[in-house]
């Protein structure tokens, strides 16, 4: 095996290079068990840990190394290591926390493609297709949207879902498949590309790991049925962990996500919701909101059927919690500031013991 196997670019060992990180050996993040890493070079794989000025420097959890990252390391034993460095990633998805108002909780790192996986027996919803959209583009990934478990409904209603996602989403590519019956996988197979990292989308139960037992072609992840009583999918799988496929490509399993909180979308908004962008190019106003402005090209778009009204609200809806992110991050950020602030006031007007002599 070669470092190429593993995604390694030359853009990563120019950086090595110039920052004097080719002294350690490098290797890429396949699985984590709680701030316990496990690192794949081409000859092994380590059980380690960050030392711990990686770990004092770091501003926050997203800091630290992710499943996909590529680290610099160096080897104490025969099977452990130390991570002295994360190398720059090349695309980060991410999420906000579930619990955490302006926490984020990155999900992989250095990904090509993103496989959007919803499953035609439970959980169906092409909003949630939307934030993943969303999501992805914004850190320049490649999405692709998988409708799995085709063969627990009957032709028309197959065909109902399938059109339902092609008519709101439009330029993403889109596979139909099966685990049971094998239906669509050897087309979706022949789309996957040697040295390419996937990382697998999507809530519980809708068939992730399966999907990545069946390109592996043997059982490595757990799987489960759904729990009838609630129509939810039970999280077998419990940690992310990166899989190289026969045909060199990389995969990166995941628990399943109920929520798909927004943090930073970005140019991804726009990217997922071109429609609605570019309509807006004709409104009145540069800075209109398409909500109630006169001379709004969206809203008349609306009214004549051109734009589809639930893609309309779902972009409302998740730019109103773009707008909820970035008010209290900077809310955050002032009152960071306004501590900092009375710290140097009190230092600079502190009475030294020397005045009272």
């Amino acid at each position: 095996m070669k470092l190429t196997d593993l995604g390694y670019d030359n853009a990563l060992d120019v950086y090595r290079k110039n920052n004097n990180l080719d002294i350690f050996e490098v290797g890429r993040v396949i699985s984590e068990h709680k701030e316990r890493y496990i690192v794949k070079t081409p000859d092994y794989e380590y059980e380690t840990e960050i030392i711990g000025n990686l770990r004092y420097t770091a501003k926050s959890r997203t800091d630290f190394p992710a499943v996909g990252d590529w680290v610099s390391i160096s080897i104490y034993d025969s099977n452990k290591a130390l991570i002295h460095a994360v190398l720059p990633r090349k695309s980060v998805i991410e999420r906000l926390a579930v619990g955490k108002k302006v926490e984020k909780q990155i999900i992989a790192t250095n990904i090509d493609y993103a496989f959007i996986i919803q499953a035609v027996d439970r959980d169906f919803n092409i909003n949630r297709i939307e934030r993943y959209l969303t999501i992805c583009s914004n850190a320049n990934i490649k999405p692709v949207v998988v409708l799995n478990k085709t063969d627990l409904v009957d032709a028309n209603k197959r065909m109902e879902l399938v059109d339902a996602i092609q008519k709101r989403i439009k330029k993403t590519p889109f596979y139909a498949i099966s685990n049971h019956s094998l239906s669509g996988i050897e087309t979706l197979q022949k789309s996957l590309e040697y040295g390419k990292t996937y990382c697998l989308l999507g809530s519980s139960g809708v068939g992730k790991s399966t999907l990545l037992n069946t390109l592996l072609g043997y059982d490595v992840m757990k799987t489960n049925t759904i729990n009838v009583t609630i129509n939810r999918g039970r999280h077998i799988t419990t940690h992310r962990e990166l899989h190289i496929l026969k045909n060199g490509s990389l995969f990166i399993d995941n628990p399943g996500m109920r929520e798909v909180g927004i943090a930073d979308v970005g140019i991804g908004l726009n990217i997922t919701f071109d429609t609605i962008t570019e309509f807006s190019k004709n409104c009145r106003f540069k800075n209109c909101t398409h909500t109630n402005e006169a001379g709004c090209a969206v809203l008349a778009a609306i009214e004549n059927g051109t734009i589809d009204l639930s893609l309309y609200n779902n972009y409302q809806r998740i730019k109103r919690e773009q707008m909820h992110y970035e008010s209290t991050i900077a809310e955050r950020h002032q009152k960071e500031k306004n501590f900092g602030k009375m710290i140097k006031n009190y230092k600079k007007n502190k009475i030294k013991p020397n005045n009272f002599l």
